[in-house]
């Protein structure tokens, strides 16, 4: 090497810094795996692995949610299937709210604003 301060070629990450990101990107994924693991009874974590081969997004959203949680103590002992539907329904209302339509109904001119 030598030249592997300068920025690489195209201005990108040299190799060696892209497989260190790569590298610690999958020690993160691997972190969050063991702690789904260890907090996810088998039941629950079928049923999450069946989800993110639906929707990717909302399984990575209760991942997060069960990652917190575990992490401040929230559970005392695994979460089972029903505590992860229990779940799945509060993130449920909170899209639904969150993509919920207001139609603001515009005021129709009246002669008065002329």
């Amino acid at each position: 090497g030598g030249f592997g301060g300068m920025g690489g070629y195209g201005g990108g990450m040299d190799p060696e810094q892209a497989a260190a990101k790569k590298e610690k990107e999958q020690a993160a994924e691997d972190q969050r795996t063991q702690i789904l693991k260890a907090i996810l009874t088998p039941q629950a974590r079928e049923r999450l692995s069946n989800i993110a081969m639906v929707k990717k997004d909302k399984a990575r959203k209760i991942e997060d949610m069960l990652i917190m949680n575990a992490q401040r103590g929230a559970f005392g002992g695994q979460v089972d299937e029903t505590q992860l539907i229990q779940m799945l329904e509060t993130i449920n209302e909170q899209t639904q709210q969150s993509t919920k339509v207001t139609i603001q109904r515009r005021r129709v001119m009246d002669d008065d604003d002329w």
